[in-house]
C-alpha cells in the first residue's frame, strides 16, 4: 500500500528487483514514516526527496480550430500565407498592437459566429488561447 500526498515522491531501486517487497508510507502530523519489508534480505536502498509539483490543465482546441484561427490572424495582420503561425504563436511577436487584437478578436467572432466579452479578449494571447476560447464559446452556446 502507499499513499503519497503533498509534492513528496520516492524512489526505490533493489537489486536484483523482486516481487515480494512491500512499502508502506504514511504522514502523521506532517512526518513521512516508510516500512518496507525485504524478507529478511539486506541489498535494499531507497531515497526520499522533495519536489514540486507543476500541473498544467489544458483544454486544447482542435486542430482545425487552431488552423482557422492561424487564418484569420494571418490575414488580420497582413502576413504572407507562408508565415510561421502556430498555436503558441503570440499575437505580440507577430507584431500585433492592441487595435490589431481587437480586429483580430472580431473576424474570429465573425467567422465562428460568436461573441467575445471584453474580459475575455483581454486574456487572448496566443493563438492558441483564442482557439480554445473559441471552443469554450461555442460548447456553451450548444448548452
Amino acid at each position: 500500500m502507499a499513499a503519497i500526498s503533498g509534492a513528496s515522491s520516492i524512489s526505490l531501486r533493489s537489486s536484483p528487483p523482486r516481487s515480494h517487497q512491500n512499502l508502506a508510507l504514511s504522514r502523521t502530523n506532517g512526518l513521512r514514516s516508510i516500512s518496507l519489508s525485504d524478507h529478511g534480505r539486506n541489498s535494499l536502498s531507497f531515497g526520499l526527496q522533495q519536489r514540486s509539483v507543476h500541473l498544467s490543465v489544458s483544454c486544447a482546441a482542435k486542430p482545425e480550430t487552431v488552423e482557422k484561427v492561424c487564418t484569420i490572424v494571418r490575414k488580420q495582420l497582413a502576413l504572407p500565407d507562408d508565415s510561421a503561425v502556430t498555436g503558441e504563436s503570440k499575437f505580440a511577436a507577430l507584431g500585433a498592437d492592441s487595435l490589431d487584437t481587437v480586429e483580430i478578436v472580431m473576424g474570429l467572432e465573425e467567422e465562428f459566429g460568436i461573441s467575445v466579452e471584453e474580459d475575455s479578449a483581454q486574456s487572448i494571447a496566443t493563438v492558441q488561447d483564442a482557439a480554445d476560447l473559441i471552443e469554450k464559446l461555442i460548447e456553451k452556446n450548444k448548452a
